[in-house]
């Protein structure tokens, strides 16, 4: 009696799986899963996370670098969206501030920063000879601009660019790390 109940449930099972192929269900609402719950509640958490805790790289190669000390000043005010900390290492920072002309000999350091710096991570080309080799763009030895080795994603024109630019950059890349500003990739 035993084998014969135990057959026709086996029977049933194929029934019911020959029956189900091809069809899926769609998750109710009512019965998501936790996982969709989780990422549904953590994308936008870390997103705000990330945009108000930006670290930058205490790094500056020419005269640009200047004008980013001057950024420190009281005058500019910068730590009342909590810019000031620069940090000494690339490990504890997310963001470099390439501040200055980039020569080819130093431009392996300047990847070598780049690289070792926490995901993710995020570039200011500060100053013209950052952007685009500045005044000494026909130099032999200068970066025709940083974009050229490391991705770049906000610019600051001006030579030397004024310390509120930089706060302006950095108000930028919040917005584009929180997600306000989209990228257009081609």
């Amino acid at each position: 009696m035993s084998e014969d109940k135990d057959n026709a449930k086996v029977q049933m099972d194929k029934l019911v799986a020959e029956s189900l192929k091809g069809r899926e269900f769609p998750v109710n609402a009512l019965f998501t899963k936790l996982s969709d719950i989780t990422k549904a509640i953590a994308d936008p958490a870390v997103k705000w996370s990330r945009s108000n805790s930006l670290w930058p790289l205490q790094f500056g190669l020419a005269c640009c670098a200047i004008e980013l000390m001057a950024f420190g000043s009281p005058r500019v005010d910068a730590e009342r969206d909590g810019f000031l900390l620069f940090r000494g290492t690339p490990r504890q920072s997310d963001v470099m501030v390439v501040a200055g002309w980039v020569t080819k000999s130093m431009l392996p350091q300047v990847k070598r920063l780049y690289e070792q710096m926490s995901e993710p991570r995020y570039v200011i080309a500060f100053g013209e000879c950052a952007t685009c080799g500045g005044p000494w763009w026909e130099s032999y030895n200068i970066i025709k601009g940083i974009d050229q080795v490391i991705p770049v994603d906000v610019y600051v024109a001006g030579c030397p660019p004024r310390p509120e630019l930089l706060f302006s950059a950095l108000l930028k890349l919040k917005e584009k790390v929180g997600g306000k500003i989209v990228e257009n990739k081609p």
